[in-house]
């Protein structure tokens, strides 16, 4: 069968181009996006594979009020609750991965004009992910505990597809892993099963295109750093 030639179709130039302009948005316009924007967006990303197909990804999706409500109580947990999330944060980052997450931190900050050794600066970044940077909107992303960690890899497929289905709508996002790490007050504000398990969040809405902090970007790793090429030859 005579492989299609997917370079003459406008498919791989629409998915670049989806692919640069997607970001972690962390400014977002006041306005909430329509509803029904949101239910195709969400359409969309349930076209997202999953393993035996079980689609275990499950959205608590607050809008309007309920975002600002559900913003205090996460503020509010700080000083109250120790963070313990369902899935264990990284043990550390070592190596280049320590590398490229330092270069990120450095790039936010400074893009916000937070200096080494502000931590007053630092400390009101960081409460700005619990502001969900002013986002109209913020799914919370869990699964069922009963599935096991294959359903967690399958939310995280899920988040990237959401993200660049939102963006084909001219609807910006940001994946929070901050916003899983007190579950239990997510499960009692939600009324959530107890088997739910919490991932991460996502706070969408239209981006602040004035805002400094959406001004930088970070880096790709080359091909080389990532992929391990075997039986293939290289002239190929």
């Amino acid at each position: 069968m005579k492989s299609p030639d997917v370079t003459s179709t406008d498919d791989i130039v629409t998915l670049e181009r989806l692919f640069e302009q997607r970001h972690s948005c962390r400014a977002f316009q006041p306005q909430p996006v329509p509803r029904s924007t949101i239910e195709r967006v969400l359409t969309l990303a349930q076209r997202t594979a999953s393993w035996c197909n079980a689609q275990p990804w499950k959205l608590w999706i607050a809008s309007g009020a309920e975002t600002a409500r559900l913003s205090q109580i996460l503020l509010d947990s700080l000083a109250t609750d120790v963070a313990n999330p369902d899935f264990s944060w990284p043990r550390e980052y070592a190596g280049i991965y320590q590398v490229r997450r330092r270069e990120c931190g450095l790039a936010l900050y400074g893009s916000v004009g937070i200096e080494k050794g502000d931590k007053e600066g630092v400390e009101r970044q960081v409460r700005e992910n619990y502001r969900f940077f002013g986002a109209p909107h913020v799914a919370i992303v869990t699964c069922d505990e009963s599935l096991g960690p294959y359903a967690a890899i399958d939310c995280g497929a899920y988040v990237g597809s959401f993200m660049l289905a939102a963006r084909s709508m001219g609807v910006a996002s940001v994946a929070q892993a901050s916003l899983a790490a007190r579950p239990d007050v997510l499960r009692r504000h939600f009324g959530m099963p107890d088997s739910e398990r919490v991932v991460c969040g996502v706070s969408f809405g239209f981006s602040d295109e004035e805002h400094p902090v959406n001004g930088f970007r970070t880096r790709r790793a080359d091909l080389g750093d990532a992929v391990v090429w075997v039986g293939e030859s290289k002239t190929n």
